[in-house]
């Protein structure tokens, strides 16, 4: 019988002392595109059970907002975890730990094009022809909304921003500085996950823009509208409006038409036509903003935290701490 080449002890010390086995221009090293595709998305949190992100109920309650940081490591360990289902042997263990930190590398810029993908805007195997978005790897923020929102405006415009825009922005000076979503979307009819590329100053949600509104705004049974210029910005002020005598809930739109001729040569809209009475009458999106508020230092991973409910029992707790001395030490 001929001799073996080569034994299985040799072939195990020659395994461990070269764990790559193949370098990395060979195509037997690359990770298969399938395989990138579902690691990538796994990354950013697609296919995740709710109760990991959330474990109890109490911990996001009906109409609250959550914001988070993405914790890379613990991203990590569920694509090794998804990984080790193929380990079986120590070849396999030692190809995975000395390709580890490159697989890291590629689903970090990878990880950019899910939103694409999900949206099938392209194919992975375009993005891998095609390159994908390149620059240094930021953190990843987020946040979960649990409200009714959600569900009454399924599309509603979700937007992040690292420079807190007051309401006299651009649409340039919005672009600039605009961070990019890497996830946004409903987990549920009333909850939405939404992930950025980077930390946010600014988070804005809108209703969302699929045509011109027009209404009025209630005050103590007062009904009034914004004053705005001829290009439909608000210019700060309201007027009251004027409504039928016989159904105070009706507006009269002829007195409300020659109140609006007697307000013109001002800087409202002058009144011309419908046109320019329909700019008085606008009612935009509304939009609500998170930011920092002013003067107080922005928010940091340093520092306690102190929940607002308790999900369990902690020694730290002082009724908790006298409640285990009353068991342990017996009073005579």
């Amino acid at each position: 019988m001929r001799a073996a080449w080569i034994t299985g002890k040799e072939c195990l010390r020659e395994r461990l002392c070269r764990p790559d086995q193949l370098p990395a221009p060979n195509p037997e090293a690359e990770m298969p595109a399938y395989m990138e595709s579902f690691l990538s998305h796994l990354r950013l949190l697609v296919g995740v059970p709710f109760e990991y992100l959330v474990p109890d109920a109490r911990l996001l309650p009906d109409e609250s907002i959550r914001f988070f940081y993405l914790d890379r490591s613990w991203t990590d360990r569920l694509v090794d975890g998804t990984i080790c289902v193929g380990k079986i042997g120590s070849r396999e263990q030692a190809h995975h730990q000395a390709h580890a930190a490159p697989v890291a590398q590629q689903l970090d810029v990878a990880e950019r094009s899910v939103r694409d993908l999900q949206r099938q805007r392209v194919t992975f195997d375009d993005l891998r022809s095609g390159g994908y978005a390149q620059g240094p790897t930021q953190t990843i923020t987020g946040f979960l909304l649990r409200s009714a929102a959600v569900s009454g405006w399924p599309h509603m415009d979700v937007r992040a921003f690292d420079k807190a825009l007051d309401e006299t922005f651009t649409p340039a000076d919005a672009a600039a500085h605009e961070l990019v979503k890497l996830r946004l979307e409903r987990l549920s009819p009333s909850v939405l996950l939404a992930l950025f590329q980077g930390v946010p100053k600014l988070v804005w949600c809108e209703e969302p823009h699929h045509g011109v509104q027009f209404g009025v705004h209630e005050t103590n049974g007062q009904f009034s509208v914004f004053l705005r210029g001829p290009a439909g910005t608000a210019l700060g002020g309201s007027m009251q409006i004027p409504v039928r005598q016989s159904q105070h809930r009706v507006v009269a739109v002829a007195a409300l038409r020659r109140k609006l001729i007697q307000q013109g040569g001002g800087q409202i809209a002058q009144q011309t036509g419908s046109a320019a009475m329909a700019i008085e009458l606008l009612n935009p999106p509304f939009r609500q903003r998170f930011e920092n508020v002013q003067n107080q230092p922005p928010l940091s991973g340093l520092g306690g935290f102190t929940a607002d409910v308790a999900v369990a029992s902690h020694v730290s707790q002082p009724d908790i701490q006298a409640t285990v001395q009353g068991l342990v030490y017996e009073h005579p």
